[in-house]
């Protein structure tokens, strides 16, 4: 065997290649928060959906199309996702989660499931639809509105706020879906913006004076029929309504309490890449995908009437545009599921 002298020069060499291959690996794995663009997407991802299956599917299909990623839809409700994904923790075979509502994401981030979304997919959404975590970001939005059928309500007995329907004289005057996640939101954004004692003393109020119906679509109908004068619901269901047959809806009117009144939430649509994803490339390229113009204008052309919220994309023509509703300014990521449902469960109401 020939041994070959290692001089000053070669040793030099030698430790510059080494550096060089280290700085290399290192820099194959972005930093928390920084961008993984540079990195083509492949395979498959799991998606645990609780939005509208028709737009996640259409999300999906435009993002395989361009990509040739595979995306397995779990579709769900909110709550039952979000607290699967809980129990399920490092064993779930999820790659991303996207609510209807903050307050499921807000669970799974606050169980510290979450890896920080990349920084060019944060820069595409503004700050007020997304949590300062950076932990998940706004996808799209939807606005709290009272639903009246005007030949039961004139304009001058409208509610001037959602505190309003806590008065003996709202008993037996309007409706609403308690066990669904989207007035769970409405409740979450009452107890951060008014405290526990006046969400508790609301509550009890509304147990008085409400009448429960399964479903948003379903309060509407009853409004619709002059079954009861009004209702709290999102506005997508009114609109995607009147864009077909009208006939659940054509017996009512909307109204928006603006004014940063607690019924003028708007709830924000959530996404997240689980830490555990087993394609955290894929699952990243998704989330920028949907937030980018293409996925927006998925949104805002489409048929689900939800508010886009990013790339600077409007909203369908036929909304009041976000910038009109006087929301309530909130961070997302403080709407607490586990507390509005146990006051919400105190208070007889589900």
């Amino acid at each position: 065997m020939t041994f070959r002298k290692i001089t000053g020069r070669n040793l030099t060499a030698i430790g510059a290649t080494a550096i060089v291959v280290l700085l290399a690996g290192c820099s194959s794995a972005p930093a928390p928060g920084s961008s993984s663009s540079s990195a083509k997407p492949s395979g498959e991802i799991t998606v645990y959906n609780g939005q509208h299956e028709s737009l996640t599917q259409a999300w999906a299909d435009e993002f395989t199309k361009e990509s040739s990623v595979k995306v397995i839809l779990r579709n769900g409700e909110d709550p039952e996702l979000g607290n699967q994904l809980v129990q399920e923790a490092s064993a779930s075979p999820a790659d991303v989660f996207l609510t209807e509502n903050s307050p499921a994401i807000s669970l799974v981030e606050r169980a510290k499931l979450l890896a920080p979304i990349d920084a060019a997919t944060l820069a595409q959404v503004p700050a007020g639809y997304r949590p300062k975590s950076g932990d998940w970001t706004g996808i799209a939005a939807r606005s709290t509105v009272f639903v009246y059928n005007p030949a039961m309500l004139s304009a001058a007995q409208l509610p001037t706020s959602l505190l309003d329907l806590a008065n003996p004289s709202w008993k037996g005057k309007w409706a609403a879906s308690p066990s669904g996640a989207d007035f769970q939101a409405i409740v979450s954004a009452l107890l951060e913006l008014k405290g526990k004692a006046a969400t508790e003393s609301w509550l009890s109020a509304m147990k008085q004076n409400f009448v429960a119906y399964k479903g948003n679509s379903t309060v509407m109908k009853a409004v619709n029929a002059g079954e009861i004068p009004s209702g709290v619901i999102y506005h997508y269901y009114w609109f995607g309504d009147q864009a077909g047959t009208g006939e659940n809806s054509k017996n009512t009117k909307m109204m928006y309490f603006k004014n940063a009144d607690p019924g003028a939430f708007v709830s924000v649509s959530g996404g997240g890449v689980l830490k555990t994803s087993k394609n955290p490339v894929a699952a990243q390229a998704f989330l920028k995908f949907i937030t980018a113009k293409q996925g927006q204008l998925i949104l805002q052309t489409g048929n689900s009437f939800e508010y886009p919220v990013a790339s600077d994309v409007a909203a369908n023509p036929a909304l009041v545009p976000l910038t009109e509703l006087n929301a309530p300014s909130i961070d997302p990521s403080t709407l607490n599921s586990t507390t509005v449902t146990d006051l919400m469960t105190r208070a007889g109401i589900i």
